[in-house]
């Protein structure tokens, strides 16, 4: 357990890493902004230093936008996500004030490319592990322990405000080239994670009361239980089937490995949910 933890935390250091180098080397020099809660800070750093007389720092804003966020996060999803994912908050400030920014290249389209790419991958591999970047992923798990609501049309609503408020004030080409760096950066989440708001697992086991027991201690979903049996052996089992956002993938992966290592698992994206989605 120590060690899972352990290495749970150095995956969240090394993502917060890479979202810092990806920002100060990439995306800052290049005025090209990133999604969610990290845009906004960077565009607002930006705006106050042209604009007013203050000065401050990306890290310092993207902190302050997620202390709220966090306490949000803490009475209504866990602790456990919660400190994880302020953890990688907290580091990626620290990083971001630590690192200097110094512009790489001064091809726009290759900052912003390679900036959503290292973006994407510290994301990717923190969503991976059950914590995120904070922000916009925290006010999901809350909608979606709440009340499942998507969270894309609030995604959607912040990054449109980023990318108008940027071509407004900084011009449309780096507006355009912030497209950019939102499609990279999806698609290689995609790839390392999902994107996908749903995912329906299919878990096949011989231990099916156990596993039952232990998915409703942890996750607030209903879980459909259908009789198996294996084609090749005869075996009679179960199948599990359960409906999860691809914020609990990594809960549910862990607990079927502790309470049955040997269970056969599928997980394939939802298009969309009709009836109880929650276990109310």
């Amino acid at each position: 357990m120590i060690w899972l933890q352990t290495k749970k935390i150095f995956i969240v250091v090394v993502g917060a890493l890479l979202n810092a180098l990806a920002m100060n080397l990439f995306l800052i020099p290049a005025n090209v902004y990133s999604s969610g809660f990290t845009g906004i800070a960077q565009l607002l750093s930006k705006v106050l230093s042209d604009y007013t007389p203050l000065n401050i720092s990306m890290g310092l804003l993207l902190l302050v936008l997620n202390i709220p966020v966090a306490i949000l996060g803490w009475k209504k999803v866990g602790r456990s996500f919660t400190v994880y994912s302020f953890l990688s908050v907290v580091l990626s400030s620290l990083f971001l004030t630590m690192i200097p920014i110094k512009q790489v290249s001064h091809d726009i389209l290759l900052n912003a490319v390679f900036g959503g790419v290292i973006l994407a991958i510290g994301v990717g591999i923190t969503l991976k592990w059950g914590a995120s970047t904070g922000g916009v992923d925290i006010i999901a798990m809350v909608l979606s322990r709440m009340k499942d609501k998507p969270v894309g049309p609030y995604m959607f609503v912040l990054n449109g405000v980023i990318i108008i408020t940027a071509g407004f004030l900084y011009g449309w080409e780096k507006a355009l080239y912030t497209l950019v760096t939102l499609y990279t950066s999806t698609r290689v989440i995609d790839a390392i994670h999902t994107r996908h708001a749903k995912l329906t697992a299919m878990i096949i086991t011989n231990k099916a009361e156990d596993l039952k027991k232990a998915i409703h201690a942890s996750l607030v979903r209903g879980i459909t239980m259908v009789p198996a049996k294996g084609a090749f052996s005869n075996e009679t089992r179960d199948m599990l089937m359960i409906v999860i956002t691809r914020y609990e993938l990594y809960d549910l992966e862990r607990i079927i490995k502790d309470v049955d290592p040997n269970a056969f698992t599928n997980i394939i994206q939802t298009t969309n949910v009709f009836g109880f989605f929650r276990r109310d």
